[in-house]
């Protein structure tokens, strides 16, 4: 880390304007954010509760911006990635927890998405899914272990506009009842909600997103010094773009779908006969751009990590590095193959990510607070963090309680000990942490 200390305080650097045309790395954490797996949540909670979860759908805008700056700060005043600060400062073991944790929430989540995009394709074209999830595969691999990280974020930001575009397009020709509406914000959980409610923060609020950012700001060459610029782009994609498209996205559910088993292709089809045909096309171009720049982001995320944790490059400068990238996007192929009603297992997804996150987002926190970085974290950013993490940690709780309650299949019992081994985790943080701050200086 350079020695230069920094006024990282506020917005700086020159106008919004300016910054505006240099953002990037967070439109890739938006891309991810904004995929198949937050939309199946959004319309299971607006098809199943009408307009009473549309308060966690808020909240899990701002909720994503905080974990995103929280995330940017530190990446900046380190100016490394996350798996090998972590290492040097907690040790090898934690270094191995983190990285196992990414690379768990994020690879069952590629399987799912390749199948939903796989299902969007076939739907679109009349093709075989299967053969979808191999030609995407390829796609995958090809362009981007082939171009690098600049093809990802190019991918994220024209799709993620698009993606915006079609779900407010969509919302105009669907009619709302705004004053029902304005009674979701009340905050409440219905019952049988706190797994909707998980799955709904766990897509702004997730650990692929949180772990991921130090590595595309180090792909974008960026220091402390960038730390208006990078400010402006947590903020433009995910208060702005992430907040439009969830909110957008809940609302068509919530005031037109009344069946909560629909899968998000099954809820683009039911719109055809309600709302027209439009909507329909609208909903299902959304869905099939939200899933691949979904699948585009989250392919670099495990190999970051990875390669940061061996000591290897995170650009395909690096031979290991573009050989690791390819065989993850080729494996998200067998994806295509599980089959079977989508929309149950990206809310499980969502749920797993939700589950990760306070650990995530606690090394976060102790890292920003810790002697890994120069400049004193602000009593505002801390306290927003540890709202951060006692939110996601009570939606985590509520999730396992409620999966406790409804029995445990094999399914859900893999999630439930994966949540365990995490909240162990994440307990141990703490005892260390405040071993540290008893001991004398």
């Amino acid at each position: 880390m350079s020695n230069r200390r920094t006024n990282v305080s506020a917005v700086t650097g020159g106008a919004v304007r300016r910054a505006l045309g240099e953002t990037g790395p967070s439109w890739v954490a938006g891309a991810i954010a904004a995929g198949p797996a937050t939309m199946a949540g959004l319309i299971a909670a607006g098809a199943s509760f009408d307009y009473a979860l549309l308060w966690v759908v808020v909240l899990s805008a701002a909720a994503g911006a905080l974990a995103q700056y929280l995330a940017m700060r530190l990446g900046l005043l380190t100016e490394r990635g996350i798996a090998s600060v972590v290492e040097d400062h907690l040790g090898e073991t934690w270094a191995w927890v983190l990285v196992a944790d990414v690379v768990i929430a994020a690879g069952v989540a590629q399987l799912v998405i390749m199948n939903t995009v796989a299902s969007v394709s076939a739907t679109l074209t009349g093709l075989d899914a299967r053969l979808w999830g191999l030609v995407w595969a390829l796609v995958l691999a090809v362009g981007i272990a082939g171009r690098g990280y600049r093809f990802v974020e190019l991918l994220a930001k024209v799709l993620v506009t698009a993606v915006v575009l079609a779900f407010v397009a969509s919302l105009s020709v669907v009619p709302v009842d705004y004053g029902a509406a304005a009674s979701g914000l009340v905050p409440s959980l219905p019952a049988g909600g706190a797994l909707l409610a998980a799955g709904i923060l766990g897509g702004a609020v997730h650990i692929t997103l949180i772990t991921m950012h130090s590595y595309t700001m180090r792909a974008r060459g960026w220091t402390a010094r960038d730390y208006g610029v990078a400010t402006v782009d947590v903020g433009v994609s995910m208060l702005v773009a992430f907040s439009v498209y969830s909110v957008a996205i809940f609302l068509v559910a919530a005031s037109v779908l009344a069946d909560p088993e629909l899968t998000t292709v099954g809820a683009a089809e039911a719109l055809g006969p309600l709302v027209g045909a439009n909507a329909r096309l609208l909903f299902l171009l959304g869905l099939g751009g939200a899933a691949v720049s979904t699948l585009g982001g989250n392919t670099v995320v495990p190999p970051f990590l990875v390669a940061d944790k061996l000591g290897w490059g995170t650009s395909v400068d690096d031979a290991r590095y573009r050989a690791l990238l390819a065989a993850f996007a080729l494996g998200s192929g067998l994806g295509a193959f599980i089959g079977g009603e989508v929309i149950g297992q990206l809310v499980l997804v969502l749920a797993l990510g939700t589950v990760g996150t306070p650990f995530a987002v606690a090394l976060v926190l102790y890292l920003l607070n810790s002697d890994a970085v120069s400049e004193p974290t602000p009593p505002l950013a801390n306290a927003g963090g540890i709202a951060l993490l006692v939110v996601s940690g009570t939606l985590a709780a509520n999730f396992v309680r409620e999966q406790v309650g409804g029995g445990v299949d094999a399914l859900s019992g893999a999630v439930l000990a994966f949540a365990l081994a995490l909240g162990v985790a994440t307990l141990a943080l703490f005892v260390t942490y405040a071993r540290e701050e008893a001991s004398p200086a």
